[in-house]
């Protein structure tokens, strides 16, 4: 990852971290539509594979016993959307990826208006802030863990 990403990673706050993946998540999925409409199946599975480890990776971070419902609810977003995904690369289907990042959309936003809170997250909004470029250029050469770069112990 360039220094630019790393260093706004760095400063990054957990729930910035989130937001980060989801939109990790929308890019990863959006290459997998354009390698769908190029017929190309081994971009698709390979950008369905990065999308589906951001998944994992969302999911085993969660706790439930500090979590609770939302935790339990987030689980059960995680696994329909991996299904959902798995179904769309399984049928090489561009609506039901779109439908797949409709709804990480949606979840997304809601992290983003959780950022904005001072009393979750005190840290200055700085990764969902940067610009689209910037961010998703960070994802593109495979490093998309943030746990190396930003030491975040946030559980859901």
């Amino acid at each position: 990852m360039g220094s630019y990403q790393e260093h706004a990673l760095e400063g990054a706050s957990a729930v910035d971290l989130v937001v980060a993946l989801y939109e990790g998540m929308i890019r990863f999925l959006s290459l997998a539509i354009a390698a769908v409409e190029r017929g190309d199946a081994s971009e698709r599975r390979a950008a369905v594979k990065r999308a589906l480890d951001i998944i994992i990776h969302l999911q085993a971070r969660l706790r439930m016993d500090v979590g609770g419902k939302p935790a339990q609810t987030l689980s059960e977003f995680y696994a329909s959307i991996f299904a959902l995904i798995l179904q769309a690369s399984q049928a090489a289907s561009k609506a039901k990826f779109e439908h797949a990042i409709d709804c990480i959309r949606n979840v997304r936003d809601a992290w983003r208006q959780v950022a904005k809170d001072p009393e979750v997250n005190p840290a200055p909004l700085q990764v969902a802030s940067m610009s689209s470029r910037h961010l998703h250029s960070g994802f593109d050469n495979g490093e998309y863990g943030v746990e190396s770069s930003g030491g975040s112990s946030w559980n859901a």
